[in-house]
């Protein structure tokens, strides 16, 4: 599991104190890494993707298509759930992906709906608003 944990010094301090003992009493093997902030990318532009579906193989790693074409860094955030009438199997996706500014958002933009159409996914693709 990796899990990235932002809060105030002292709630970091404590919780990285409670993850040394739980590693300690249970076998676990637990890796602690501080980060640091991102610089900010002006060779790059933020844009955000949100995928909702019947759940379907494939969904995610066709989105990841995005990543590979291109240089880029992706967050994402992804879940399963029952449709609220049906209980049908839904999936949605969120994620941000930062593309260079130098590419061509025309062809991004078909590239991805194209995608959205073959597998019948509702979507939105837009630049991320500061």
């Amino acid at each position: 599991m990796l899990l990235l944990v932002s809060g105030n010094w002292h709630a970091l301090a404590k919780l990285e104190t409670e993850l040394k003992r739980l590693a300690e009493t249970s076998n676990l093997s637990i890796h602690l890494k501080r980060t640091e902030p991102r610089t900010p990318r002006t060779d790059m532009l933020p844009y955000s993707i949100d995928v909702v579906c019947l759940d379907q193989s494939g969904i995610v790693s066709g989105c990841r298509f995005l990543r590979h074409a291109r240089d880029r860094h992706r967050r994402s955030l992804d879940r399963s759930y029952p449709a609220a009438h049906t209980g049908a199997p839904m999936f949605a996706v969120q994620m941000i992906v930062n593309v260079r500014a130098a590419s061509t958002w025309r062809i991004l933009r078909e590239e991805f709906m194209e995608f959205c159409d073959s597998l019948n996914l509702d979507a939105i693709l837009e630049p991320v608003k500061s």
